[in-house]
C-alpha cells in the first residue's frame, strides 16, 4: 500500500513568531542574510500540490507580477468568492477537514499549506498539518499576523531536525502520533 501524502506547512517567521506585518508586508524577512535557498528547492520537490488562503494567493500574485510562481503543482486557494478556474489554480470554500481527507486520498506527492494564519489555523483545528517546517529570522517586528492562533486543545510534534541557514534557524517538526 503506498503511503498517504503528508500535509506540510513550510513557512518562515520573525522571532517573535509573525508571518507577515498587519499589512501583509514580508519586507523584514528579505532583509534577512540567507545561505542558497534554505531548503526551498529540495522542500517544493516532495509536494505536488500548494493550498492557500485567498489573501495568500492575492499577495504571491501580486508579487510575482501575475505569474504563477508553481507552474508544475495543482494549486487550491481557499475563498468565500470564486474566480475564474484554471487549469492549475481552483478555488475552493470547502469544509477543511474533508478537502484535506479527499487530497490525501487521491495518489501524488505531499501537500503544501502555504498561509495565511487563518488557514493555517484551520488546518491546525481539525489536527491535519503533519509536519512543520519554520525558518525562524532574527528578527522582531512587534505585531503582524501570526503564525499560530489561539487554540483551545493541544498538539504534539515531535523535532525532527534543525538546521542553519545563513541567520535563519530551521526547525522540522513531525506530528507525534
Amino acid at each position: 500500500m503506498p503511503n498517504q501524502r503528508k500535509i506540510v506547512c513550510y513557512i518562515a517567521i520573525s522571532l517573535d513568531g509573525y508571518i507577515a506585518t498587519k499589512e501583509d508586508s514580508l519586507e523584514w524577512l528579505f532583509k534577512v542574510e540567507g545561505e542558497g535557498d534554505a531548503g526551498y528547492g529540495e522542500f517544493i520537490e516532495t509536494i505536488d500540490t500548494v493550498v492557500m488562503g485567498r489573501r495568500t494567493y492575492d499577495w504571491v500574485m501580486e508579487a510575482e507580477g501575475g505569474k504563477n510562481p508553481y507552474p508544475d503543482k495543482q494549486c487550491y486557494v481557499f475563498s468565500a468568492t470564486e474566480k475564474k478556474q484554471t487549469e492549475q489554480v481552483k478555488y475552493t470554500n470547502e469544509e477543511i477537514a474533508l478537502f484535506a481527507e479527499r487530497l490525501k486520498q487521491e495518489p501524488g506527492k505531499d501537500i503544501w499549506v502555504v498561509g495565511g494564519g487563518n488557514l493555517i489555523h484551520g488546518f491546525l483545528k481539525e489536527k491535519l498539518i503533519d509536519e512543520f517546517i519554520i525558518s525562524i529570522a532574527p528578527t522582531l517586528i512587534g505585531k503582524g499576523i501570526p503564525l499560530f492562533q489561539e487554540l483551545d486543545f493541544e498538539i504534539e510534534y515531535r523535532l525532527n531536525k534543525v538546521q542553519q541557514w545563513g541567520q535563519f534557524a530551521q526547525l522540522h517538526y513531525e506530528l507525534k502520533k
